[in-house]
C-alpha cells in the first residue's frame, strides 16, 4: 500500500501507513508514523477533486493562522502518478471529545463547551473573500431536501407541524453576514488533548454561508452527548448575551436537519435511518413541536445553574 504514496515529498521518513476507517468522509485518511516517531493525518482523494482539495488545503491554512489547536497543513499535491490528490497534516493527539465528555464534570463539560463557542468565533472571524461568497443562500436546496423527505417511505408520523415550520420560516436563514465555516463542528469533530484543550479536525465540510447553521449540529449530535457543552458553545460564541434571531433561525435549521437527516441516512442502512428518527423526535419534544424556538435543553440548564 505503501508505494502508492512514495512520490509524495517526505516519504522517506515515513516508518508505517494504516488506513483510519472512522467518520463520513469520502476521502480515504491514513495516520502516518514517521522514523522520527511523529503521527501524521494522510488524506487522499482521486485527482479529479483536486481543485476542491486545493481550496481545502488553503482554507485550512487559513485557519492555522488563528491559533487554536488543529490539524495544520504540512503539504499538498498529486502522488501515485498524478491518480491521487494528498492533503498531508499534523495529528492532535488525544481523546474523541464525544468520547471524553461523558467522564467529565458537569462544569467541566460546560467549560470545554465555552472553549469549543470561542473557537468557532474564531474561525467566524475570518475575512471572507468575495468570490468565496455563493450567488445563492440555500433556502432553495433545504426545501427541495425537505420535499425529498416528505416524499420518502422513512416519514414518521406527527412530523407535519415541523414540515409546516420550516416552510413557513425559511426566510430566517442567512439574515448574518457570510462567514467562512468548519461546516461539521460538532464533539465527533473536537478532541480532547492532553493538555486538556480542544484540538479541531475534518474540515472537509468547510463553506461560506450562515453563521448560526454551525450550531444545529448541536441538536443532532451534542444534546445526547452532553447538554452542559451545547450551553457553553452557544454562551460563550455570544459573550453570554444570545440574540432572539440566532434562536429563531437555529429552530428552522434544527427542524429541517431533524427531518431530513432521516432521509439522508437511507443510504447507510437501518441503524442509521434508526438513529436520525430517535434524534428527530428529541429534537420535537426539545421544541414543543416547534411551537418554541428555545429548546428546553437550554432553558432548564440556565434555570438550574
Amino acid at each position: 500500500m505503501k508505494q502508492q504514496f512514495s512520490d509524495i515529498p517526505g516519504f522517506d521518513t515515513w516508518e508505517s501507513v494504516e488506513l483510519l476507517s472512522k467518520g463520513w468522509s469520502t476521502d480515504k485518511k491514513y495516520i502516518v508514523k514517521t522514523k522520527a516517531g511523529e503521527k501524521l493525518l494522510l488524506r487522499i482523494a482521486d485527482s479529479e477533486s483536486s481543485p476542491q482539495k486545493k481550496k481545502e488545503y488553503d482554507i485550512i491554512c487559513k485557519y492555522a493562522t488563528l491559533g487554536f489547536e488543529m490539524s495544520k497543513p504540512l503539504g499538498f499535491g498529486l502522488c501515485n502518478n498524478g491518480q491521487h490528490t494528498y492533503m498531508l497534516l499534523t495529528w492532535v493527539e488525544g481523546e474523541d471529545l464525544e468520547d471524553a465528555l461523558p467522564k467529565l464534570t458537569k462544569e467541566e463539560q460546560y467549560d470545554l463547551g465555552r472553549s469549543a463557542g470561542r473557537i468557532l468565533r474564531q474561525i467566524h472571524s475570518i475575512p471572507v473573500a468575495q468570490e468565496d461568497i455563493p450567488d445563492q443562500s440555500k433556502k432553495t436546496k433545504k426545501l427541495t431536501q425537505l420535499e425529498r423527505y416528505e416524499q420518502s417511505v422513512v416519514r414518521i408520523a406527527g412530523d407535519e407541524t415541523a414540515v409546516q415550520y420550516v416552510k413557513d420560516n425559511i426566510d430566517k436563514l442567512w439574515l448574518e453576514p457570510p462567514v467562512y465555516m468548519h461546516g461539521d463542528f460538532h464533539p465527533g469533530n473536537l478532541i480532547f488533548t492532553p493538555k486538556k484543550v480542544l484540538g479541531v479536525i475534518d474540515f472537509n465540510r468547510w463553506e461560506v454561508g450562515d453563521p448560526y447553521e454551525e450550531f444545529y449540529k448541536l441538536e443532532s449530535f451534542g444534546v445526547e452527548l452532553s447538554v452542559p457543552y451545547c450551553v457553553g458553545q452557544i454562551d460563550a460564541y455570544f459573550d453570554n448575551e444570545v440574540p432572539m434571531q440566532f434562536w429563531e433561525t437555529l429552530a428552522v435549521y434544527v427542524a429541517h436537519a431533524s427531518l431530513y437527516s432521516i432521509k439522508w441516512a437511507e443510504k447507510f442502512g437501518q441503524e442509521d435511518i434508526d438513529g436520525m428518527v430517535r434524534r428527530c423526535l428529541a429534537a420535537m419534544e426539545h421544541y414543543n413541536g416547534f411551537n418554541n424556538v428555545v429548546p428546553s435543553w437550554y432553558l432548564e440548564y440556565k434555570k438550574d445553574n
